[in-house]
C-alpha cells in the first residue's frame, strides 16, 4: 500500500501592511463636508459673481483637503514600500531603502535622497506618553512588584517603523526586492489646485 503524497508546505505570506492617519482622514473629511455646505450654499443663491467665486474656491480648497489630509498613505509589500505624500507617490524597492526614521517626522532614506511619510505622523505627546509609562513599569519592578509581562509601550508612529524595519529585514537581498525608486506627480490633485488658485486671482482682480 503506498503511502499517501505530502505536498511540500508553501513558504508563509505576510500580508501586506497599510498605514494612515486616522485623525487627519477624520479631521479632513470634516473640513471637505463644511466647504461643499457652504460652497454649495453660494452656488444655489448667490449671485454670478458670488458663484463664480464658490466654484473657483471649492477648486481650491476642496482637492487641497482632499491632498494634506485623506491621501497620504503608505503601503508595505513583501518588495515595494509606496509612499503617498500630498503631490507625490514615491516607489521603493526594499533593496533602495538605507534607513528609516522617526524625529520630528517618519522619513525614508535612500541612497541620494529622502523622502518624508506623511501618514505616519509623529507624536512628541505619544513619545513622552509612552516613556513615562516605561519609567512607572520600571520603578515597580525595581520597588519589588511585579512584572509587567506584556511589551513596553511605544509610540504610534515608532511601532509602525519598527514593521517597516521587520519588512525590510525580511526582503533581504531578494532579487525581486531590488530596484530604483520611481517618483510620480498627482496631476490629478495639482490640476484643479492649480486652476481654482488662478481663477479665484482672477475674479478677485476683477
Amino acid at each position: 500500500m503506498t503511502s499517501p503524497h505530502r505536498s511540500t508546505p508553501p513558504q508563509q505570506q505576510y500580508a501586506d501592511r497599510s498605514y494612515r492617519s486616522p485623525a487627519a482622514m477624520a479631521g479632513g473629511g470634516l473640513l471637505i463636508a463644511l466647504a461643499l455646505w457652504l460652497g454649495g450654499d453660494a452656488l444655489l443663491r448667490g449671485g454670478a459673481h458670488t458663484k463664480l467665486m464658490a466654484l473657483f474656491a471649492l477648486l481650491l480648497v476642496v482637492p487641497l483637503v482632499f491632498a494634506f489630509t485623506l491621501r497620504p498613505a503608505v503601503r508595505a509589500s513583501a518588495d515595494l514600500l509606496t509612499v503617498r505624500n500630498p503631490f507625490r507617490t514615491i516607489t521603493l524597492p526594499w533593496g533602495a531603502v538605507e534607513n528609516l526614521r522617526a524625529a520630528f517626522s517618519a522619513e525614508v532614506f535612500t541612497s541620494g535622497a529622502k523622502y518624508q511619510m506623511w501618514a505616519i505622523p509623529v507624536s512628541l505627546r505619544q513619545r513622552k506618553k509612552a516613556s513615562r509609562q516605561a519609567a512607572r513599569g520600571a520603578s515597580r519592578t525595581r520597588l519589588g512588584g511585579a512584572a509587567d509581562d506584556g511589551p513596553a509601550p511605544r509610540a504610534m508612529a515608532d511601532q509602525a517603523l519598527d514593521e517597516l524595519r521587520e519588512i525590510k529585514e525580511r526582503a533581504g537581498e531578494r532579487e525581486s526586492a531590488q530596484g530604483e525608486p520611481t517618483v510620480r506627480w498627482a496631476y490629478p490633485v495639482i490640476a484643479p489646485i492649480v486652476a481654482g488658485a488662478i481663477g479665484l486671482a482672477v475674479t478677485l482682480a476683477l
